[in-house]
């Protein structure tokens, strides 16, 4: 490699570590947790011209009224779905594909779904930029589910809901665990549900802020 290379490299290690050791200051995160965001670009997910704020613990705002989430929110969501152990994850909002990209670092496989056609195109090209296989993705109205590879181990929610629709935990194994944005009044609460043989448990973990789920797709 040549030294240039290397030294960037070096450089972009250095921030995405220094990123995470910030996470880590606020919200205790696993090990698997803490190597993934030490091993992921921000800066190739965020608007440009954004790139001097991609490792900042802020949210961005995106194309089409859209955001990518703080990293610190990340860490909560990757966290809250205990990816130990989990061999497929499908997230409902692909947004910029930072958090899918996280989700590829500890779990085998990650199907995400993004119903803004742009916004898919560009995390599509940045997946391929960066030479990631293992993150399927689709363009349609996430809150579909995506019935031909389930049941899913885990289930993210990337955007806030009121209620999560029952297909999805249809398409959930029994012993996985979903994890959503839940509106309660004025607040969105980040909540992890577990399939049970008996039912659904849950569980409300931590206050949160994400774009509210639309019905459709956006061409």
């Amino acid at each position: 490699m040549p030294q240039t290379a290397q030294f960037n490299t070096k450089i972009s290690f250095q921030k995405h570590k220094k990123m995470a050791d910030e996470i880590a200051k606020i919200c205790p995160i696993s090990p698997n947790v803490y190597d993934a965001f030490c091993q992921s670009e921000r800066e190739l997910f965020v608007p440009q011209g954004m790139s001097m704020h991609a490792y900042k613990l802020d949210a961005l705002p995106l194309v089409a009224n859209q955001w990518i989430s703080s990293p610190l929110t990340v860490a909560k969501m990757t966290e809250a779905l205990t990816c130990k152990g989990a061999d497929s994850v499908l997230e409902i909002g692909c947004g910029s594909g930072y958090q899918a990209l996280i989700l590829s670092k500890v779990i085998r496989r990650v199907f995400t779904i993004e119903r803004i056609e742009r916004l898919l195109k560009e995390a599509r090209e940045r997946f391929k930029t960066l030479g990631i296989t293992n993150i399927h993705t689709r363009f349609d109205d996430g809150q579909n589910g995506w019935r031909e590879f389930a049941p899913y181990d885990r289930i993210l929610f990337s955007a806030s809901t009121p209620e999560v629709p029952q297909k999805l935990f249809e398409q959930l194994k029994v012993g996985g665990i979903l994890v959503a944005p839940i509106e309660k009044g004025d607040k969105q609460i980040i909540t992890r549900f577990i399939k049970t043989e008996e039912g659904i448990r849950k569980e409300a973990l931590d206050n949160c802020l994400f774009v509210p789920v639309k019905d459709g797709r956006e061409f």
